[in-house]
């Protein structure tokens, strides 16, 4: 079986890494969805979906796992075009995120959806990695040793801080 897993992966961090895993325990392939791709260097969405992409892959490859598509998926504020350019993309036979709107859509659009487990989502979010990137503070052991290095490597800590500012709220 083929699962889809949609997120926006702002950035990717270790939870999602764990979900990943365990979808791929229950399935075959996985297919990820990267949400708002044409959101770029906004505070809710600093990293283009091809910097999102490159983290994903870095990871993965690292740790063998070769199951796997991305596919960069842009909103289209009407839940129908949304699900539909997907499954237009996409071949899947279930889908997977903690978002309960994104199950309802595919749910409604006859895909089996399925609410995923979070790991310490107290501190494995992407708010929370995003909020201690501006502050200057230790966002490293969140997210998979691939990414802190695509990170750093991108600036990507002076990226946020230049779109936060002053005002730091996420």
């Amino acid at each position: 079986m083929t699962a889809l897993f949609v997120g926006r992966f702002q950035p990717f961090h270790s939870g999602h890494l764990s979900v990943i895993k365990d979808i791929l325990k229950e399935n075959d392939k996985i297919i990820i969805v990267i949400g708002s791709a044409q959101e770029s260097r906004t505070k809710r969405n600093p990293f283009s979906a091809e910097e999102r992409k490159e983290m994903i892959e870095r990871t993965l490859k690292a740790l063998g796992i070769k199951n796997y598509e991305i596919f960069c998926a842009r909103d289209f504020f009407n839940d129908n075009l949304w699900t539909e350019n997907i499954k237009k993309h996409c071949k899947f036979d279930r889908a997977y995120s903690r978002n309960t709107h994104v199950l309802k859509c595919f749910k409604e659009g006859g895909i089996k959806a399925k609410l995923h487990k979070l790991y310490n989502r107290d501190i494995l979010s992407g708010t929370e990695i995003r909020k201690r990137m501006a502050e200057g503070k230790e966002w490293e052991k969140l997210v998979p040793e691939k990414v802190a290095e695509y990170l750093k490597g991108i600036k990507g800590e002076e990226i946020i801080k230049s779109i936060y500012g002053k005002n730091k709220s996420v």
